[in-house]
């Protein structure tokens, strides 16, 4: 009933499904699209967006990269991805990811297994879990923050090491929780 040629619009010209790389002629198209000095950083592997005016009330769980410019309410684990809260995201949620960047807004719990990065715009209000915390000049953090490679370790074997490294000889006192005989 209709032709495919029929369907063209005139002056648009036609957009080809050939990956780049398979094309065996170089191909010169002028683009309209203007390059900015500064581009907004987002992970080279970034996977999915949600974007200003999308509002998310739930979990949001993947393995992918997320960069969230728009209003998340819930639960974000992401396995093995990276997250980054753009400037205009405000996220209420409790934030698991490989790597966690926030430029943005975050009100919960941030357990970024790598890094987390707080940009000047970027501000937390909660628990912050990381091995490793990066915070720019601006940058606001309210609430608890636990960094370093330190997450198995307890309080006694802390002691055992530091007094080791130093040389110094330590007095160990021990707390159980029973009743003392006399």
């Amino acid at each position: 009933m209709w032709k495919k040629e029929d369907g063209k619009t005139q002056g648009v010209p036609e957009i080809s499904t050939t990956p780049v790389a398979a094309a065996s002629a170089p191909v010169s198209i002028a683009s309209p699209i203007r390059e900015t000095s500064a581009p907004l950083p987002v992970s080279a592997r970034a996977a999915a967006c949600i974007s200003q005016g999308i509002r998310i009330k739930g979990d949001v769980t993947g393995s992918e990269d997320l960069f969230v410019d728009g209003n998340v309410e819930g639960r974000l684990n992401l396995t093995n991805g990276s997250l980054t809260i753009g400037p205009n995201g405000n996220v209420k949620a409790d934030v698991t990811a490989r790597e966690v960047i926030v430029r943005g807004i975050i009100e919960g719990k941030v357990s970024g297994r790598d890094k987390v990065q707080l940009w000047s715009t970027g501000q937390v209000t909660g628990e912050v879990q990381t091995d490793r915390l990066a915070i720019e000049d601006g940058a606001m953090l309210r609430g608890k923050v636990e960094a370093g490679k330190h997450p198995g370790k307890t309080a006694e074997t802390q002691a055992a090491a530091a007094s080791a490294s130093s040389g110094k000889s330590s007095n160990t006192v021990s707390v159980n929780s029973g009743t003392a005989a006399d």
